[in-house]
């Protein structure tokens, strides 16, 4: 009598397993070993999105926008640059011309001819308050002469821009309607990697499109007021503005941009967070514009060779790089090379952190800050200023040349001088020492002429008799720390001494 033979199939998911007896006389099924295993925690089929959209899919608007075209001749066939533009972004193909008559046509104005108000961009916004606050991306309607917004039944209305604010990229605009569907606002801090989320909006200008996907990560840095939540929704031109909706109906994000070397979607998109775009708009509701902290310091991230040459347990906080003029930072005495590790109490990981925290502070507050200056913690006061148009950077002269005798030390590798009076009441100093020239080791660790040694081993340098003395009792096993000030800013580097 033959053997019977055992075929068993198991999903990975957790399913039931179900074995198969072949015999002689005949197959018999085996039934499952556990009820128990049908009921297994985390078996979920795909999301239905239907009720979601039937929900919030009233509250969102698609935005037109609107410019007056300058008078001008077209000569011939020459190409309109801006039409190319409004082609390229959000249709996806190139304008036609002579070299590309396969490309949709467009009607175009006779040599002389003025032109009308003509097409500036499409995007998605969606509704905020019953009374006809919209939100959308700033770079959506910035520079538009006219903005129309249509909603699902149709209305088109025409908006009145309240506030608009590029760092964040939120805009608020008004139409006169009332009885409006609000949509629901969600806790971002509530909101999960790999959670389902919803996105609705006018990519290409196709009206009340639906994608979905999932939360691929959070707090993803890509500028320095915001930290994006990062999706695999489809998201393309057209889209920005609209919002992310989470599984309970609540918009959790503003879609931003997206990852693109074709211009368009390619499985990475970005959302706005939605507490910072409310937090926005409310002061844009209120007076038009968004007021914001600073310090007036030029900051860095710390890296990993620095927080150990300088005994930091790890590599976090803002490295202090420059210190503005008559700024906030100065008054309180943060000075370059200082690394900033806790603002208000809270820690500072990374360096975009700090304008995060201080761009939220209200202009005018004391705040308790806490930094690592040379090897010691430091505690201090500091009342933030209001955040103004970024001033060019004034770069410093050529230092004159020093009177004192240069030094060459073969252990870094520098030629340096003391710096004279007048270089140190230019750059701002009390001391330093100068560098002439450079060789082997320093050049590796990136180090220039006419860079400013301020510390060495998280100790002053004021001068090249004591940069000498701490140099003769170097550990030449290891790498060392230095403070050097270069133009206006001041940086870390890590170097090894020569043996």
């Amino acid at each position: 009598m033959a053997h019977p033979v055992v075929f068993k199939r198991s999903l990975s998911v957790g399913l039931l397993c179900t074995s198969i007896w072949v015999t002689g006389l005949g197959v018999s099924l085996v039934q499952p070993v556990s009820a128990q295993v049908a009921t297994v925690q985390g078996v979920r089929g795909l999301p239905d999105f239907t009720e979601l959209v039937e929900q919030v899919g009233p509250s969102v608007v698609n935005i037109r926008t609107l410019e007056k075209a300058a008078l001008r001749e077209v000569q011939g066939n020459e190409p309109d640059a801006e039409m190319q533009e409004f082609f390229r972004r959000f249709f996806g193909v190139p304008m036609p011309t002579p070299n590309n008559p396969n490309a949709p046509r467009q009607q175009r104005p006779n040599r002389g001819q003025a032109e009308e108000a003509q097409p500036k961009g499409v995007g998605s916004g969606f509704i905020l308050s019953a009374d006809g606050y919209v939100m959308t991306n700033a770079h959506v309607v910035e520079g538009a002469e006219q903005v129309l917004v249509t909603l699902p039944d149709k209305r088109e209305f025409k908006a009145r821009l309240i506030g608009l604010d590029k760092r964040t990229d939120v805009a608020v605009v008004k139409i006169e309607a009332a009885g409006l569907p609000a949509v629901k606002i969600g806790d971002v801090a509530r909101l999960k990697v790999g959670e389902w989320v919803m996105a609705i909006g006018s990519p290409f200008g196709l009206e009340n499109t639906v994608t979905a996907g999932i939360v691929s990560a959070k707090q993803r840095d890509t500028g320095d007021y915001l930290s994006f939540i990062q999706t695999d929704v489809a998201i393309n031109p057209g889209n920005s503005g609209g919002p992310l909706i989470n599984m309970r109906g609540e918009v959790v994000g503003i879609n931003s941009q997206i990852y693109s070397r074709s211009g368009g979607f390619m499985g990475i998109s970005f959302a706005i967070p939605i507490d910072e775009a409310v937090r926005v708009s409310e002061q844009l509701r209120a007076t038009g514009k968004v007021q914001r902290g600073r310090l007036g310091v030029q900051i860095d991230q710390v890296s990993k060779d620095v927080a150990e040459s300088l005994g930091l347990s790890k590599n976090q906080g803002a490295l202090v790089r420059g210190v503005e003029q008559g700024s906030p930072a100065e008054t309180a005495g943060l000075e370059p090379g200082d690394i900033i590790l806790k603002f208000e109490g809270k820690i500072i990981d990374k360096s975009s952190d700090l304008p995060r925290m201080v761009g939220r502070t209200k202009p005018g507050t004391r705040s308790a800050i806490q930094v690592w200056r040379r090897g010691n913690v430091k505690d201090m006061q500091i009342t933030v200023g209001e955040f103004e148009a970024d001033k060019p950077v004034k770069k410093a002269s050529a230092p004159e040349k020093a009177q004192a005798a240069g030094l060459v030390t073969k252990v870094l590798g520098l030629t340096v001088s003391e710096l004279t009076d007048a270089q140190k009441k230019e750059l701002k100093l009390r001391g330093g020492v100068r560098v002439d020239a450079v060789a082997e080791p320093a050049a590796r660790a990136g180090i220039q002429e006419g860079d400013v040694i301020l510390a060495l081993a998280n100790i002053e340098t004021p001068n090249v008799q004591t940069l000498e003395a701490l140099i003769a009792k170097l550990d030449r096993s290891k790498s060392v720390s230095l403070l050097i000030r270069r133009g206006e800013w001041a940086q870390y580097t890590v170097i090894r001494p020569a043996r």
